[in-house]
């Protein structure tokens, strides 16, 4: 299975999380790697190349860190221009149906925080829906998504855990 991971951090050098998940992602050779913000610093997106990567690639990742209840802007760009209506959806839209679309996603607060009654009141389920709605609409199978919780008061060991843990999560068949 060739994977696309599309890495949304804007400052992921001074990220612990992604940035690992990234040195991990690196050593493996069925994974394709597309940082996002180092791609397009201006913001600029290519969407010709975005579309052939997705194309070439049987699953698609989404790496981002939870920004306001959502995704970075580059990312929330990157699908606006990216996922056209004529290509990914529409009556002609259908270039990625059948692929699958998995999200990867670090959240600084503890795992707690994010169920009813929590700090934020809702799950993470409840919060991600957009990119599930969006799945549907572009017809990729979604996949249950890679969370990682509590980003700021992680140990560097539990850090490297995770890392090996999404590499052998986005692996599987």
């Amino acid at each position: 299975m060739k994977i696309l991971v599309n890495i949304a951090h804007p400052h992921i050098e001074q990220s612990r999380v992604n940035a690992t998940w990234l040195r991990a992602l690196e050593r493996e050779h069925h994974v394709s790697i597309n940082e996002l913000y180092k791609e397009y610093p201006d913001e600029k997106i290519d969407v010709e190349r975005e579309q052939e990567l997705c194309l070439a690639h049987d699953r698609i990742v989404l790496q981002f860190p939870f920004y306001w209840y959502s995704s970075p802007p580059l990312l929330k760009k990157w699908q606006d221009e990216v996922l056209t209506y004529g290509w990914a959806y529409g009556a002609e839209g259908t270039k990625l149906h059948g692929k699958e679309l998995m999200l990867a996603v670090s959240t600084g607060s503890e795992a707690g925080k994010y169920q009813a009654g929590g700090g934020n009141h809702f799950s993470m389920s409840e919060l991600l829906k957009p990119f599930v709605a969006t799945s549907n609409l572009i017809g990729t199978v979604y996949k249950p998504a890679f969370i990682y919780h509590g980003a700021l008061s992680a140990t560097d060991e539990a850090v490297e855990a995770s890392a090996r843990d999404y590499v052998a999560y986005i692996s599987r068949p």
